[in-house]
Parts: structure tokens; C-alpha cells; sequence
């Protein structure tokens, strides 16, 4: 594993020469950068050498004086002309010129809508209420979790140990791509914390009829401690707290998904029943790729 430490000094040093290369791009002096940045030319000079541990905020001033946009003076693994240049397109681009063009970087042959997928905190339901309803309408139920421990033959907690968050987040979306590959309409139940990864996020929701289920905080954390799942925040004092929010994060984008049910107190098949209702108009649509129409009536 790496030296954290010098893997920061490396960063810095990569920042400095960033800033000291935009500034050159632009023909800024350190004294006009100095001048429009509010900090002293001695400071700017650190910064460029590595030197200066930068907070956020001066560097939003020196970036800002550039006229540069904050995030292409952060150093990044893409820091290519070509990502440059998309960045910008981007930028500039209409909501319909960036929807053609995730449809191509995406790959083509992807169904809309190949099933549905069920989204939201933990304890929300997605396993129980996904099955009925996979079991209603003649679909496959699938939890996600459990297809990329089945691909990599490794538990969601070893995948973890030994890879960290951003593995285990490269292959749920390795998982979900081949699920989407396989074409077959399907119930699937996502980890809570999927809406974390942008791209993997965004090929759920344009590839699935996606449905957040929510519930109160109370509720989430009773239903997984009764699981025997004690993960949450177990003999944490503050586990409450800390779910609140996670869930007040996270709710700007549960709430991107097509429709929303919400569970609080009600029954399994009170729960089972709403859902089956919210996804009726998808049903009817026939948007849902290669639907069994008769096991839809069921």
C-alpha cells in the first residue's frame, strides 16, 4: 500500500505545477495573480512549489482570479486535452446533446427499461417487497449484492477489505452491466449506497423503471436491526443521528427514480400493494423491455 503521506506531498506537487501552468496558459505574473486573487505573491509562490497545504476556499480565489473553473485545477488521472475539451462541451451543452451523448459513451444495445429496480436506504424493503413483486408479475428477482458476491466469488465484506469502497463500486457496476447484457426483464433490489457512484447510479435509472422505496429513519433502523443485521451504527450512542444523515444526503437523489412509495406503517402487503400500483403505469405503457404481458394481469 502506498505511503499516505507522500502520496499528499505527490499531490500538492502536482497541484502547484497545475496552477503554475495555468497561470503561465493565461500570461498571468505571480504579482497580477497576486493582485487579483487577494493573496500574497510569497503564498502563490508555496503553492506552486508544492509547498502550500491549500484549504479549498483560497484555492476557489486563485482559480476564480484565473478565470478557471475550480475542478480543472484539482490534479486527476484524466487531466487529458480530450477529458478537458468534454468537460467543457459539456458545460455548454443542451439537456438533449448530453443525453445523446451518455447514450453513446454508454454502448450501444442497452435496453430502456429492462425491469425494474428498487431503490433506497437500508430497511427500506427492496428485498422483501421486490421479491413479491417479481413473484406477481413472472419475473427473475435479483439482489445486486448478491450477483457481484456471486461474480467475484467473494462476500460484500471481503470485496471491502480487500479492494475498499471504490472496488467494491467497480464491480457493482461490472455486475449491473452484466445483468443488462443478459436482456431479460428483472426485479432488482440495489444497495443503498449505489446513488454514491454517478455513472452506475445514472445507468440504473436509464435502464430501469426505477422506484425509491422510503420509510421513517425509526423504521429503517428497526427493520435491520431486526434482520439481525447490526452493522447500523451498532452501540453507537449517535446511530440515529448518523442515519438521518446518510438519508438527508442521499434523498436528492433517491428522489431522480421514476416513482416513490412510501412504506411507513404499513403492512408487507399494504407495502407490496402500493408498489405493484406505482409501477402499473410503466405496465401499461408496455415500456418495460420484452414484458410477459400475461404474467403482467396476474
Amino acid at each position: 500500500m502506498a505511503d499516505p503521506e507522500a502520496a499528499e506531498l505527490e499531490f500538492l506537487e502536482q497541484l502547484g505545477n497545475r496552477v503554475r501552468t495555468m497561470r503561465g496558459l493565461r500570461g498571468m505574473s505571480r504579482k497580477v495573480l497576486s493582485s487579483a486573487s487577494g493573496l500574497s505573491e510569497r503564498y502563490i509562490a508555496q503553492l506552486e512549489a508544492g509547498q502550500g497545504n491549500v484549504s479549498i476556499v483560497l484555492l476557489r480565489r486563485v482559480s476564480a482570479a484565473m478565470g478557471a473553473h475550480l475542478e480543472d485545477i484539482i490534479p486527476s488521472a484524466d487531466m487529458s486535452p480530450d477529458s478537458l475539451v468534454i468537460r467543457d462541451l459539456i458545460r455548454n451543452a443542451t439537456p438533449q446533446q448530453i443525453a445523446k451523448a451518455k447514450e453513446v459513451l454508454s454502448g450501444h444495445g442497452i435496453p430502456r427499461h429492462a425491469g425494474i429496480a428498487l431503490i433506497g436506504l437500508r430497511g427500506a424493503g427492496k428485498s422483501t417487497l421486490g421479491r413479491l413483486l417479481a413473484e406477481s408479475i413472472g419475473w427473475k428477482f435479483i439482489e445486486l449484492n448478491k450477483e457481484i458476491e456471486k461474480q467475484s466469488e467473494l462476500s460484500v465484506a471481503e470485496i471491502l477489505a480487500l479492494y475498499g469502497q471504490e472496488g467494491f463500486r467497480r464491480k457493482e457496476q461490472e455486475a449491473l452491466a452484466h445483468l443488462l447484457a443478459q436482456r431479460d426483464p428483472i426485479v432488482l433490489a440495489t444497495g443503498g449506497g449505489i446513488v454514491s457512484e454517478p455513472v452506475t447510479f445514472d445507468l440504473v435509472l436509464s435502464s430501469f423503471y426505477t422506484v425509491w422505496l422510503r420509510a421513517k429513519p425509526e423504521e429503517h433502523m428497526g427493520r435491520v436491526r431486526k434482520q439481525g443485521d447490526l452493522r447500523p451504527m451498532a452501540d453507537n450512542r449517535s446511530a440515529m443521528e448518523e442515519l438521518r444523515t446518510i438519508l438527508l444526503s442521499r434523498e436528492p437523489l433517491y428522489a431522480r427514480a421514476a416513482a416513490e412509495v412510501d412504506t411507513a406503517g404499513l403492512t408487507i402487503d399494504k407495502a407490496a400493494e402500493k408498489l405493484r400500483k406505482a409501477i402499473a403505469p410503466a405496465l401499461d405503457r408496455g415500456s418495460l423491455a420484452s414484458l410477459p404481458r400475461t404474467a403482467a394481469g396476474r
